[in-house]
C-alpha cells in the first residue's frame, strides 16, 4: 500500500509545479507588450509511478520542460515578407524627394525654362536689330542653365543623403549582428545543459526580422542551435558566436554610381581584404535605397545631361552658322564639351555672348538689317526631334521623363501600401499563435493558484496522518 511521506512528495512536486507555473504565468503577463516575445507554457508529466506488489501507485506530476508557443514557418515567412517591406519603405522614401525635384505644381519647371529660352529667340526673330531682345535672349539662357544646375544639385544632394542613409543602416546592422553573436553562444549553452533558451531565441528571431529588414540576407540554424547568416551571396555576418562587419566608404564613380558615393564592403578577418558587396545588397531598406541612387536617379540624372547637351549642342551648330550684329560669324552660343556626363551641372554661356549681347547670332547671312533666318531656325529646335535618336522632341522628351518618375513613385507607394497590409496580417496571425492574451493569463492564475492551494492541503492532510500514526502509542 501507499506511504503517507508518498503523498507528501506528490504535494511537494505539485506546489513547484503550480509555482513553476504561476511564475511562467507572470512572466507571460510582463512580456505583454515585449515585441517579439512568444508566450510559454509549462509542460507537465506524469511522474514515474511506485510499483507495489502488483499496483501501481502513482507520485503525481513534474515539470517536463518550459515551451514557447511559437511557429517557425510562420517567423520565416514574416520575416520574408519584412525584407520587401524594408525594401520598398527605402525606394518610398528616396522617390518622394526625387519627385519633388519636378514639383511643377509648386515650382517654376525646367520646361518652362526651356520655353522662355525659345520663346526669346522667336521674339529675336521678330526683332532681329533690337539690343533689348538680344540681352532677353541671354538672360533666359543663363537662367537655363541655372535650372539645369539645381536639379543636378538637389539631385546628387538626394545621393549623398542616401549615403548617409545606407551608413546608418550598416551601422544597425553591424550592432544587430554583434548581439545575435552574443545570443548563438547564451543559445548554444542553456542548449548543451539541456535548457530551451526561450527568451534568447525569441530575441534572436526578433533581431533576424529586423536585421532582415536593413538587408537581404539568408539564415539556417545549426544543430547546437545557433544561427549562420550571410548578407547577400558571400558575406557572411554571423557563424556561431562570432560576427562580422560591413562598412561603407567612398568610392570614384562608375557608370551608375556618382563619384564620391558610398560602396560597401565586407572583411571577412581582420587581416582579409576588403571586398566589394555593394552590387550584393538588392533587398531591404539598403537594398531599396542603393537602387534608387544608382539606378533611378543616376538614369535621370544621364537624361538631364542628355536633354542640356542637346539643346546647347543643336543651338550651338545652327549659332556657329550665323552673323551677330557686328557681322562676325563661327561663335559657339553655349560651351560644350565632348562628353554630355555631367553636363547639366556645368551648362554656360560662352564668354563673348555672355559679356556683350550684340555677339548673339541672329541673321543668315552678313551685311543683312533684318535677318532672322537663325534667329528663327533656332526658336524652332523646340519642335523638332531631337531627343534621342531624332524621335522624340525636347518636351516629349522631358514630359516622358517626369511621367516615368511619377509612374514609378506611384506604383512604389501603391506597393508599399499592399506589401504593408500582408506584413501586418501576417502580425496578427503570429499574434494570434504566440501572442499574449491577458484573459487568457488570469485564468491560468486562478487555476494555478488553486492547485497550489490544492497540493497545500494535501501536504497538510499527510501531517495530520503522521500525527494520528504517531499517537497510536498514546491511545
Amino acid at each position: 500500500m501507499s506511504k503517507i511521506h508518498g503523498m507528501m512528495d506528490v504535494g511537494k512536486r505539485s506546489m513547484m509545479n503550480s509555482q513553476t507555473a504561476l511564475q511562467t504565468t507572470g512572466h507571460n503577463i510582463a512580456n505583454k507588450s515585449t515585441e517579439g516575445y512568444s508566450r510559454q507554457r509549462v509542460e507537465l508529466q506524469t511522474a514515474e509511478p511506485t510499483g507495489l506488489g502488483n499496483q501501481r501507485i502513482g507520485n503525481g506530476s513534474k515539470t517536463a520542460a518550459v515551451t514557447r508557443t511559437n511557429n517557425p514557418y510562420l517567423e520565416k515567412q514574416i520575416g520574408k515578407e519584412t525584407s520587401n517591406l524594408g525594401y520598398l519603405d527605402g525606394k518610398a522614401d528616396a522617390m518622394t524627394r526625387v519627385e519633388q525635384v519636378f514639383n511643377e505644381q509648386t515650382n517654376k519647371g525646367l520646361n518652362t525654362f526651356v520655353t522662355d529660352f525659345f520663346n526669346a529667340y522667336r521674339e529675336l526673330s521678330n526683332n532681329p536689330e533690337s539690343l533689348a531682345t538680344r540681352t532677353q535672349v541671354k538672360e533666359t539662357a543663363q537662367a537655363l542653365g541655372q535650372d539645369f544646375k539645381r536639379m543636378n544639385t538637389q539631385l546628387t544632394e538626394i545621393r549623398r543623403d542616401i549615403d548617409q542613409q545606407v551608413a546608418t543602416h550598416v551601422d544597425e546592422v553591424n550592432q544587430m549582428t554583434s548581439e545575435i553573436a552574443q545570443l548563438n553562444g547564451k543559445i548554444q549553452l542553456v542548449t548543451n545543459e539541456g535548457g530551451p533558451a526561450n527568451d534568447e531565441r525569441d530575441r534572436r528571431d526578433l533581431l533576424i526580422k529586423k536585421l532582415g529588414e536593413k538587408i537581404n540576407i539568408r539564415w539556417a540554424e545549426g544543430r547546437d542551435g545557433s544561427v549562420t547568416v550571410t548578407a547577400g551571396n558571400s558575406a557572411v555576418l554571423v557563424a556561431g558566436d562570432d560576427a562580422k562587419t560591413l562598412s561603407v566608404r567612398a568610392t570614384p564613380a562608375t557608370e551608375t554610381k556618382g563619384e564620391g558615393n558610398f560602396d560597401i564592403f565586407y572583411q571577412s578577418n581582420k587581416d582579409g581584404q576588403l571586398t566589394n558587396v555593394t552590387g550584393q545588397m538588392t533587398g531591404g531598406s539598403i537594398g531599396g535605397l542603393l537602387e534608387i541612387r544608382d539606378k533611378t536617379i543616376g538614369g535621370i540624372l544621364d537624361n538631364t545631361d542628355k536633354m542640356a547637351y542637346s539643346i546647347a549642342s543643336d543651338v550651338n551648330a545652327l549659332h556657329s552658322r550665323g552673323f551677330d550684329a557686328y557681322n562676325r560669324t563661327g561663335h559657339d552660343f553655349f560651351e560644350v564639351p565632348l562628353d554630355a556626363k555631367g553636363y547639366s551641372a556645368n551648362m554656360e554661356l560662352t564668354e563673348h555672348v555672355s559679356r556683350d549681347p550684340l555677339k548673339i547670332a541672329a541673321a543668315g547671312g552678313p551685311n543683312a538689317p533684318g535677318d532672322n533666318r537663325i534667329a528663327n531656325a533656332i526658336s524652332q529646335l523646340q519642335f523638332e526631334n531631337t531627343m534621342p535618336n531624332e524621335t522624340s522632341t525636347l518636351d516629349e522628351f522631358y514630359n516622358s521623363m517626369v511621367g516615368e518618375v511619377g509612374v514609378q513613385s506611384r506604383k512604389i507607394q501603391t506597393s508599399q501600401e499592399s506589401q504593408k497590409g500582408i506584413v501586418s496580417q501576417l502580425k496578427n496571425i503570429r499574434e494570434s499563435v504566440s501572442g499574449v492574451s491577458l484573459d487568457e493569463e488570469t485564468t491560468k492564475l486562478i487555476e494555478y493558484q488553486k492547485a497550489f492551494d490544492a497540493s497545500a492541503r494535501l501536504i497538510k492532510t499527510a501531517d495530520e496522518m503522521f500525527d494520528t500514526v504517531l499517537n497510536l502509542k498514546r491511545l
